[in-house]
């Protein structure tokens, strides 16, 4: 299980890759759009704060994405790759456009930099097997306001 968080009456769909193609992430270029996911819903909670500047986000609704047993994957092994959480993310971006083009697998698992335990899930949308996933449709996102002290 995967979990994702948009808007969804934004420009694009929750579960699509188009926004990392305008607004590219720590992993990707504007030529290599993937989709940003978490391995669990308390990290993609905070990963959407922090790209949000602790704002409370408007409208926010999340997917829970099935990842089948069989799909292929890849374990970012943070040794082999220094500098991967650099604030300039040259080292990621080249890690995950290498990845995504070469179509090693449709997942790759790597760190979060915010909670360096848990791990985001990146996923190419031109991978074979991309049309083997499942999401549901999406909910609303409730958002304890005890995380936004001056509202």
């Amino acid at each position: 299980m995967a979990y994702r968080i948009g808007d969804p009456d934004g420009s694009h769909p929750i579960f699509d890759a188009t926004g990392s193609g305008l607004f590219p992430g720590r992993w990707n270029t504007p030529a290599s759009p993937m989709i940003y996911a978490a391995a669990d819903y308390a990290t993609v909670l905070l990963e959407k704060l922090v790209h949000g500047s602790g704002a409370l986000p408007p409208n926010q609704h999340f997917v829970e994405i099935t990842l089948s047993v069989g799909l292929s994957y890849e374990m970012l092994n943070q040794a082999a790759v220094p500098g991967w959480d650099h604030p300039d993310c040259a080292v990621s971006k080249a890690y995950g456009e290498e990845w995504l083009h070469e179509g090693r697998s449709l997942l790759l698992f790597v760190p979060s930099v915010v909670a360096r335990v848990a791990n985001n899930i990146l996923i190419n949308p031109r991978h074979a097997e991309f049309n083997r996933i499942a999401y549901s449709l999406h909910r609303p996102v409730w958002w304890d306001q005890r995380m936004f002290p001056s509202r």
